[in-house]
């Protein structure tokens, strides 16, 4: 009864062994970009940093109720929308 138990200690150990050095070695850490500041410093990168939350902001408060009213009958029919 005990050789049972030791043995299937010994094969959870070896099971948990391998599946660690499986992980590990899987896939290398992901390193971070340098930072350039001459890439960072753009202006329109700076200016497309400001108009984003515009964007968002027409998308939710405009084309998104639009495209919930086109999506109904008649305007289904009018605009061509399909269901997909």
């Amino acid at each position: 009864m005990r050789g049972v138990l030791v043995l299937r200690g010994v094969r959870i150990f070896a099971f948990a062994l391998m599946l660690g050095l499986a992980l590990l070695s899987a896939s290398p850490a992901a390193l971070a970009d340098d930072y350039d500041a001459k890439q960072a410093g753009h202006p329109l990168r700076i200016v497309a940093y400001a108009l984003h939350p515009v964007g968002v902001a027409l998308d939710y408060l405009i084309m998104r109720p639009l495209h919930w009213v086109v999506s109904y009958e008649p305007m289904k029919t009018i605009f061509g929308h399909t269901d997909s």
